[in-house]
């Protein structure tokens, strides 16, 4: 093995933010943080899996001439940096090999492509398809740069030990990490115990780039970051920003740099709901939202998100009460709206509602009222809404969480009705502590709504609890159930109630049917309803 280099090298890492499927466009962000890392002196720059065309791909890769379309502009990218003299760049892209697709980084030197790396490791699990699309790599790819010997992988392949070994054994001296690796709770913490265990094991460096930024229910959180060969933690970039940081190499070692602080948890989660909503509505294009403002917790922290993430001028909040509305739903409504400064209206269903009923009178005769009439109330806002995102383009947010659509609290083509639902990922009880912590910022979310007992206002008196356990139950339950994928008998055996659990277990095989005509959210977990959620409708199971 040759010698480490002792003389300085400084190292790009661009946390950049893709849109998918613009290979031009992604192109030019990667030439522009080509040309900032030049000017800084970097002589090489890493960007994320798949940067030339987002991630992930998806369908779009069996097409062919979406390929195509990757090696012309990689080759046009290649014409570019031939004046950022002295940069080298790795840039990841799809790759035509004889055995098929190939998920692959190339190196780029004086315009040139002299190394391309297929990844090892396809992931197949969670929100990843890979090899529906991939042929996996059997070797590892080491260049030479300036005297360094530097290993290339992608994303998955660091969560195994054999690509390292490979690298290492192949005479790598330092591995650079490509990455397009989602955001869930607490997987920073994750990834930094991976990277130290791995180091520690092939006695290597590791640069870790990930990418930022919302891709439909997905978001990539950054949190680029290096450890030296043993394991210890010396870089660290902010989570959800993009940007391009540097690190400075000293005898292939990464020398101790700026270290970010490490988020809460809900200022991760918060950050997590802003940049998959903006990212969402910028990137399809969307002059602004509106949602439902029912003077509730969930519309609360929807709008406050949707605030943070657009600006105040791109939401209209409606307030749309029944004759079952209580007065200080409208009074906190109205100061909500009035402190994140929103365009705000009011809107009566009563006559609508009243329609309906008069119209199915003779049909309902003698029957006694039950949902169905609070669903009416329901599908009237619904669609009322549509009809107002129908004639401004705006996207209709809704503003169910995570616990309802668990169970089914929510009401098809109705409150269900829109285009994108921020907090479907969300428990209630996290949707309580999002809210306060939104408050610490600034104090915007009214305090009644937080300490009033949560009710949809369909009927007199209404409350939650009325069909559902306490939200702490039913969240913990949900957590071991859809998280842990513990049985029935295994919540049970821990200590839940019998019946609290056969009821919410029930409760959530039932109404797959519901979720899968949800709009899409961010994920915020390790396992949401979603892509990683991929039950039956129509099963005997009994779980």
């Amino acid at each position: 093995m040759s010698q480490r280099t002792h003389s300085p090298m400084q190292i790009a890492m661009a946390q950049l933010n893709p849109l998918l499927g613009d290979c031009v466009g992604n192109a030019q962000a990667i030439f522009q943080a080509a040309q900032d890392a030049h000017e800084h002196g970097a002589s090489l720059l890493l960007t994320p899996e798949l940067s030339l065309t987002g991630y992930p791909p998806e369908d779009l890769l069996l097409r062919p001439g979406f390929i195509q379309e990757t090696q012309t502009v990689l080759q046009s990218l290649c014409e570019q940096l031939k004046g950022l003299e002295g940069l080298t760049v790795i840039v990841g892209h799809p790759c035509e090999s004889d055995a098929g697709l190939r998920n692959s980084a190339s190196v780029i030197q004086n315009g040139k492509v002299i190394a391309t790396y297929f990844k090892q490791e396809l992931p197949n699990h969670e929100v990843f398809d890979e090899k529906r699309y991939f042929v996996a790599g059997e070797n590892a790819c080491v260049f030479d740069h300036h005297g360094l010997k530097l290993g290339v992988l992608l994303c998955e392949d660091i969560w195994h030990s054999e690509p390292a070994r490979l690298a290492k054994n192949a005479g790598a001296q330092i591995l650079v990490v490509l990455n397009a690796s989602p955001y869930h709770l607490q997987k920073e913490q994750t990834r930094y115990e991976l990277l130290k265990e791995q180091s520690q094991a092939c006695g290597l460096p590791i640069l870790y780039l990930n990418m930022v930024g919302g891709q439909d229910e997905l978001v990539f959180d950054g949190g680029s970051c290096a450890v030296n060969s043993y394991g210890e933690l010396v870089f660290a970039m902010p989570q959800f920003q993009e940007g391009v940081g540097f690190i400075e190499l000293i005898g292939g070692e990464p020398q101790r740099g700026e270290i970010t602080p490490a988020l809460t948890l809900e200022a991760q989660v918060y950050a997590a709901l802003v940049m998959g909503t903006r990212d969402y509505v910028h990137k399809n294009r969307f002059p602004g939202v509106i949602l439902g403002l029912s003077g509730g917790v969930d519309s609360a922290l929807v709008l406050a998100i949707a605030v943070d993430a657009l600006g105040a001028e791109k939401v209209r909040a409606v307030m749309m009460p029944s004759p079952y509305t209580a007065e200080i739903s409208w009074l906190d409504a109205r100061e909500l709206a009035s402190n994140l400064g929103v365009q705000y209206d009011e809107i009566s269903i009563q006559e609508p509602v009243k329609a309906f009923e008069d119209a199915l009178q003779a049909q309902f005769a003698n029957l006694p009222s039950d949902t169905t009439e609070e669903n009416i109330q329901a599908r009237v806002r619904g669609t009322i809404l549509m009809a107002l995102s129908n004639k401004t383009g705006r996207l209709v947010l809704t503003t169910g969480n995570k616990s309802e659509m668990a169970v089914g609290y929510c009401t098809l083509y109705g409150d269900m009705a829109g285009g994108f639902a921020v907090i479907k990922d969300i428990a209630k009880t996290l949707v309580y502590q999002l809210c306060r912590y939104r408050n610490q910022i600034k104090p915007v979310i009214p305090e009644r709504i937080l300490t009033r007992p949560p009710s949809a206002e369909l009927r007199p008196n209404q409350t939650d609890q009325d069909s559902l356990p306490p939200y702490e139950v039913l969240d913990a339950i949900l957590a071991r159930y859809m998280e842990q994928n513990q049985s029935s008998a295994e919540i049970i055996a821990a200590g839940y109630d019998s019946a609290a659990v056969q009821k919410i277990t029930r409760l959530i095989q039932i109404n797959e049917y519901k979720r899968r005509q949800a709009p899409p959210g961010v994920r915020i977990t390790a396992r949401a309803f979603g892509r990683d959620w991929r039950y039956p409708i129509t099963s005997g199971a009994k779980l």
